[in-house]
């Protein structure tokens, strides 16, 4: 078994790639391409203010845009805001729609006026999906356990020294839950720095910490923030590796508690 089979984004119905890109690290623009032409990278999570990305998505949605999974997320409490944010990231990416619209930063259910925005935005065809992030993990599972809430996908912080979605989030989800994708794989790059490591101890790799992610049952997507190409390919490994073995693991997991603590 590996991850390089694409994965059905929960109830959204869309295949998705098991590694996505995000563009917040700045990475460059033919990297981007490369990880779609050469590794069938189809999702990627954009941000405004680095050039890479949009670059890339400009170019590749001319002629493949039904095969892109773009995502964007917005912080704002506006729904007029709201509104304008969708609208620049439509005229920045040229494009008609964003697959997934995120409501960036919610620990609880967001105003209903602009949820209510959100979902016009959906109706409109202006977005496809809503999302969700946050840092509330409880709030974050119940949305998880709803088959008719208003989130299409959910975007929760895992990693081997952050498992608390697993017992919060993952368990007990129903047939038609949402997707599910998750973040800082690496903790912020500190389970990939000898001196954080215990004793004797290597490092893990990007690939083992993707991996870890990937390896839960429940976890459609893991994202990945490279700041070169040369990061996103040692990343891209876990792709063919597939899931840890129990052994590695163990290892793995052994590390995550001692960078927690």
């Amino acid at each position: 078994m590996t991850f390089q089979e694409h994965r059905v984004l929960g109830r959204t119905g869309v295949p998705v790639s098991r590694i996505g890109l995000a563009g917040g690290y700045g990475i460059p623009a033919q990297a981007v391409e490369r990880a779609f032409m050469e590794y069938g990278i189809n999702y990627f999570y954009w941000v405004s203010r680095k050039p890479g990305m949009k670059s890339a998505l400009r170019n590749l949605g001319r002629s493949r845009r039904e095969d892109l999974v773009i995502g964007a997320q917005s912080y704002t409490r506006s729904p007029g805001y709201l509104s304008r944010s969708v609208e620049k990231a439509l005229r920045e990416l040229d494009t008609e729609y964003l697959d997934v619209l995120f409501l960036g930063w919610f620990n609880k259910m967001p105003r209903s006026r602009l949820l209510d925005r959100a979902r016009e935005l959906k109706e409109h065809g202006k977005v496809r999906f809503l999302g969700l992030t946050g840092h509330n993990r409880k709030f974050h599972g119940e949305m998880a356990r709803e088959e008719d809430g208003p989130f299409d996908v959910l975007q929760v912080r895992y990693s081997a020294a952050h498992r608390g979605a697993e017992g919060e989030v993952f368990q007990d989800l129903p047939a038609g839950r949402p997707g599910i994708t998750t973040y800082t794989a690496t903790r912020w790059g500190k389970l990939l720095k000898p001196q954080k490591m215990p004793p004797g101890e290597p490092p893990l790799t990007a690939a083992d910490c993707y991996r870890f992610a990937l390896s839960h049952p429940a976890v459609d997507l893991c994202i990945a923030g490279p700041r070169t190409e040369e990061q996103m390919l040692d990343g891209f490994e876990a792709l063919s590796r597939g899931p840890l073995d129990p052994q590695e693991m163990h290892r793995v997991k052994r590390i995550g508690d001692f960078v927690h603590g």
